[in-house]
């Protein structure tokens, strides 16, 4: 009696620990999942401020070109070549800040404005995309993870190489 009574017990304990631990790794991919959601539109912003300083009247046409290109291909790149287009629009943007900064209209110097408070969100929203990657990652590597497939069909979450470079 006292035998079945603790086993009972130790099941109860496990299946429980497997459904905290499942859930807590549930919990973990929604929180990649919304930071990626979060940088994305970041991301977004970031590229229609890019289409609206090309446009701008001092940004000269081979600039203009050049951002005009690297923005919509930012916008509208597959999640494989994501992190090349959002690469190529940061140096692109690198190079056009660069000759913007002195004698711009208010228009614009509000543009670049934005665009650099735009620039620090995404460098705090890229730090804790990475951190939820790497969190997950790690409770997915654990040995009880692994046999029990907690992770079910889940993809495991990557970082993008594009991170790396605004970081």
């Amino acid at each position: 009696m006292k035998a079945a009574l603790l086993t009972v017990v130790i099941v109860v304990i496990i299946l429980w620990y497997l459904s905290f631990s499942a859930t807590r790794l549930d919990r973990l991919h929604h929180r990649v999942e919304t930071s990626w959601a979060n940088l994305d539109g970041l991301l977004q912003r970031r590229a229609a401020i890019a289409l609206e300083l090309a446009h701008s009247d001092r940004a000269d046409p081979a600039s203009s070109l050049l951002l005009t290109a690297a923005a919509y291909q930012a916008r509208d790149a597959s999640i494989v070549n994501r992190s090349h287009a959002e690469s190529g629009l940061s140096g692109a943007l690198g190079l056009l800040q660069n000759d913007m900064t002195l004698e711009s209209k208010p228009a614009e110097q509000e543009l670049l404005r934005e665009l650099s408070e735009l620039m620090n969100k995404i460098r705090v929203a890229i730090a804790i995309h990475v951190d939820a990657v790497n969190r997950t990652r790690a409770v997915r590597s654990k040995l009880i993870f692994k046999v029990f497939r907690l992770a079910g069909s889940a993809p495991l979450p990557v970082t993008y190489e594009f991170e790396d470079d605004v970081l």
